[in-house]
């Protein structure tokens, strides 16, 4: 130790006398190199603000300050922070947290370090009023910042940085915010065409009694959608997506779409065909429905006769005009034409018990893109309403179920439900009902068909 204490001390002598000796440009160089070897052990931090708003006073605010707080509400490392500020929107049942004043939340991105410092400041605001302070203007003024600390940050590592958190806060955002249900009530084309409600549906993919496999296969469908801007940008064409829904009624078909829209946290808007009076109107609805929604028609087989492929009735014809209505051009258009496009990030959803009476140009890829058929309820799906209801994973009885449901019996979800229902405390009695119920299906597939001669 003592020999490493006089090596420093003969290294200072060394540059006070170099200092003393060596000519002035010379001198300026060696601080220079000096001062590279202190950065290099002890690098330097750099600052940079982000206040809430432009000006003192509140006028012009900064989007930038909003994203940061959501962002910071994201970071694993606001959990270590002492104290935390805790708010929540207007009408809004989702809890935010950010970093109390002076609190610090370490986070890193590329491997880089980085600190968060949020900072409140009080000023006071004097707008030249009257004696005592009371004139107009005058008060105490809140000046709120972020204060980003890091090392030596490049341009284009700010930049990245500041796109990443860009796109996480909008991934929270969406992630946290409430969802609504909106059904057209009103007039369109007087942008009152919609009226919405909360959308408190507690249907989940997890709750959802569907096959598996076709679970699966959605939810990596959603989840390419999802990521898809610049996919879609790329092969040029409009972030949608179509989801038919068909099968036979009690299959799931809207509990499905709801576990859509909880899943992907969009905005529902269920669009009665059967409220609207032409296309023109239909037009108008579509274009006052916002980004991230999913648009659906139900029992679209029964909203409209669409078969008819007459885009308009002859010309001086406004009576037929009117009775006419919506036309199947005007609906495709509503699918795939021009304006489907004034939005992005939307999934539209038909369902129908009869996919056979839809037109085929309805159905067609890029209008829907995914025809999802829901079937009679398997065992696998069975088993899911078993947990669900009776809270019971497994059972001595599910094999009868099983038994049944391969020996050719039919039964929609909402049957098995309406059986379990009856019986959700006694778990083996309602089982039994099941199996039961089941087989009072297969009998009644065997009664052969009444022939005309026996009428």
């Amino acid at each position: 130790m003592e020999k490493l204490i006089a090596k420093i001390w003969s290294l200072f002598g060394l540059f006070t006398l170099l200092q003393n000796i060596l000519p002035q440009h010379l001198h300026k160089i060696l601080l220079d190199w000096l001062s590279s070897i202190k950065d290099y052990f002890n690098p330097p931090h750099y600052h940079l603000e982000i206040p809430e708003f432009k000006d003192s006073y509140g006028v012009n605010a900064n989007d930038l300050y909003d994203i940061v707080e959501r962002y910071l509400d994201g970071v694993d490392g606001l959990i270590r922070t002492r104290r935390l500020t805790v708010f929540r929107a207007r009408k809004s049942t989702n809890l935010g947290f950010c970093p109390a004043s002076d609190e610090v939340v370490e986070d890193s991105f590329r491997g880089v370090r980085v600190w968060w410092i949020h900072s409140a400041l009080l000023e006071q605001r004097n707008g030249g009023g009257g004696g005592g302070g009371g004139g107009e203007g005058n008060g105490i003024n809140e000046r709120r910042r972020f204060t980003l600390k890091a090392q030596k940050p490049d341009r284009d590592f700010i930049c990245a940085y500041f796109d990443y958190i860009t796109n996480r806060a909008a991934e929270l955002n969406t992630l946290n915010r409430d969802i609504t249900l909106y059904t057209n009530a009103g007039h369109a084309r007087w942008c009152e065409g919609w009226a919405g409600v909360p959308f408190k549906h507690p249907s989940t993919f997890a709750s959802l009694a569907l096959d598996p496999l076709l679970k699966s296969k959605i939810l990596r469908d959603l989840d390419r959608f999802k990521k898809g801007r610049e996919f879609y940008r790329r092969i040029g064409r409009s972030w949608k997506r179509g989801y038919l829904l068909h099968g036979p009624p009690g299959t799931g078909k809207s509990s499905l779409i709801a576990a859509i829209a909880n899943y992907m946290r969009y905005d529902v808007y269920d669009l009665e065909l059967t409220q609207v009076t032409d296309n023109t109107e239909l037009r108008k609805l579509l274009t006052q429905t916002k980004e991230k929604s999913v648009i659906i028609i139900e029992d679209i087989d029964c909203s409209l006769n669409l078969a008819e492929r007459v885009s308009n009735p002859p010309p001086g014809n406004r009576e037929e005009q009117k009775r006419r209505g919506i036309t199947l051009s005007g609906l495709l258009n509503f699918t795939d034409g021009l304006w489907s496009c004034c939005g992005e990030e939307r999934i539209i959803v038909f369902t129908t018990n009869h996919k056979e009476m839809l037109d085929p140009a309805l159905l067609r890829s890029g209008r829907m893109d995914m025809h999802i058929f829901l079937s009679f309820c398997n065992f696998q799906a069975f088993k899911t309403l078993a947990f669900n209801y009776l809270q019971v994973e497994d059972h001595p009885l599910f094999a009868g179920v099983e038994e049944k449901m391969n020996s050719g019996a039919e039964m929609t979800c909402a049957e098995i439900v309406e059986v379990l229902m009856n019986k959700v405390e006694e778990p083996s009695d309602a089982l039994n009902d099941v199996i039961c119920a089941l087989d009072a299906k297969i009998k009644v597939k065997e009664v052969p068909p009444t022939s005309q001669q026996d009428v």
